[in-house]
């Protein structure tokens, strides 16, 4: 494979359509914060983006730079069938593939796909209760997140129905001893809601370091909870406000992203 530094490709700017371009700046400014959060898993764990107007198209990070490398242009173009769209020189993670393209197949509003190993994600995804509603992050995902059975390092294609079955048309999954998943209509949404759902996990760790008895809020509350966060804050107009100061964000300590 070629060690070609994500700094040294040329821009695929002029040789894609204005939508996959956004589409291509956002993703990549996904892995940048992935990277600043501290989420990455040294080369490995995924993001991935439907290409606006393709047929089944997708953008995947290329293997060998770390998160904070990648830029729109080093993105990776491939289909379901794991066929790349346009040359590069790097590959991509089988196991993002299989991932990945399981959505993707199956969802069609699932324009982006976010999966990590966060030292958070992966402790709460060790428990046998899974994700406990405990505290107003947490309660987004009341009787809203799936659970996928660990079947080792995803190669197995097979893997794809179970797990496309096992999310359903949900947007946020904890897959067993394995990490977290969200889904999203846009890279913002999904983002956004893998931060709650990462934040979910570390409260949920830092409430039962103290061993003291926990309090749960009723049914009622945490079902009108949920509701709000579908309203006014997971999607839309709120996402794609809190979406474009994290891009600020990441303008200041870096633009190179959008190259």
């Amino acid at each position: 494979m070629s060690n070609v530094h994500a700094l040294e490709l040329p821009s695929v700017r002029d040789r894609v359509s204005e939508e996959e371009w956004q589409m291509r700046v956002d993703l990549a400014a996904c892995y940048r914060l992935v990277a600043h959060y501290g989420w990455d898993d040294l080369l490995f764990t995924h993001n991935s983006a439907r290409v606006p107007g393709s047929d089944h198209h997708f953008l995947i990070n290329p293997l060998g730079l770390k998160f904070e490398e990648i830029t729109a242009s080093s993105l990776i173009k491939i289909d379901c069938e794991g066929n790349k769209i346009m040359e590069s020189p790097f590959g991509y993670i089988k196991a993002g593939f299989t991932i990945h393209s399981a959505i993707h197949m199956n969802r069609e509003d699932a324009v982006c796909v976010m999966h990590t190993h966060t030292m958070e994600g992966m402790a709460v995804s060790a428990q046998k209760d899974g994700l406990l509603m405990l505290n107003q992050k947490s309660l987004c995902f009341y009787n809203r997140i799936a659970y996928h059975d660990f079947e080792g390092i995803a190669d197995d294609l097979d893997e794809r129905d179970r797990l496309a079955a096992d999310l359903g048309d949900l947007n946020s999954m904890i897959l067993w001893n394995h990490g977290l998943m969200t889904v999203g209509d846009s890279v913002a949404s999904a983002f956004i809601l893998h931060k709650r759902l990462n934040d979910a996990c570390e409260l949920q760790l830092k409430a039962q370091a103290g061993g003291a008895e926990l309090r749960f809020p009723s049914d009622e509350v945490c079902e009108k909870t949920a509701q709000q966060f579908e309203a006014s804050y997971s999607r839309g107009e709120s996402a794609r406000m809190q979406w474009e100061a994290l891009k600020r964000m990441l303008d200041k300590i870096d633009p190179s992203y959008a190259e």
